[in-house]
């Protein structure tokens, strides 16, 4: 099957971020096994997850795969380490170790949204996931969206129905996997907040190819498809965690 592939510019970049819409096709090279999960049982699997902080995340199966429904809100690494808050704009794009924000600072809306983390949070070893789940590679998500049907109706699948968090007209929304995604937006270069409502990004553990960034995935208000960006590793995204193979 050939792999469709459109390159856009990202609006939010200065220095210019590549995006690629991809297929609902296999992506070429990669090693992932669709069936390492073949043989889930439901019955076996926790209907919540709960993180050090004890903030306890619903669950969801989709396919061979298990996914919290809720973006990760987590303040601390695995051990116990703190991950630090950084509120400062000027100090956000000189990161280079792991870091999280909430929106506009406005600790209100965490519940809802979840929490935004810079990449080296994602990359951290003392694993910013609860045990036993991690945040996804991009081979993953690839295969969340193929078990949807591509990526041109998966958003719609993905996302929350109706307009109470999602500003119209919510392409699509259907919610019909239970992922229930919410528009979380994010923290871009400059430290500034933007698109809260709009957009929703989640990294992946996956470095771009010259390393200065990594994958991410975006679902937008108007539109049904799932867009992959390289997206610069000082931004603020949520994550969405999935459960490991067992």
């Amino acid at each position: 099957m050939k792999k469709k592939t459109k390159i856009l510019i990202y609006p939010l970049a200065i220095i210019g971020v590549l995006l690629m819409l991809t297929s609902s096709c296999y992506k070429a090279g990669s090693s992932f096994d669709f069936n390492l999960n073949s043989n889930i049982n439901p019955s076996t699997i926790p209907d919540t997850v709960t993180d050090i902080d004890g903030n306890v995340y619903n669950t969801v199966i989709i396919g061979n795969q298990v996914w919290m429904k809720e973006n990760l809100r987590v303040t601390h690494y695995r051990n116990g380490d703190p991950i630090p808050n950084v509120t400062d704009s000027s100090n956000w794009n000189t990161l280079t170790t792991g870091a999280y924000c909430n929106y506009a600072n406005n600790p209100n809306i965490i519940g809802s949204y979840g929490l935004l983390y810079n990449w080296y949070a994602v990359h951290d070893t003392r694993n910013i996931s609860p045990s036993g789940w991690h945040a996804p590679t991009d081979d993953e998500w690839t295969a969340l969206l193929n078990y949807l049907g591509g990526y041109d109706t998966a958003g719609g699948q993905l996302k929350e129905a109706g307009n109470a968090h999602w500003f119209s007209p919510n392409t699509g929304a259907t919610n019909s996997s239970g992922f229930t995604a919410l528009p979380a937006g994010c923290r871009t270069y400059d430290g500034s907040y933007n698109e809260r409502g709009y957009y929703t990004y989640w990294w992946t553990s996956t470095e771009y190819s010259d390393n200065s960034g990594a994958w991410c995935r975006r679902i937008d208000y108007n539109f049904n498809q799932v867009t992959l960006i390289a997206m610069l590793k000082y931004y603020g995204l949520s994550i969405r965690c999935v459960r490991d193979y067992y």
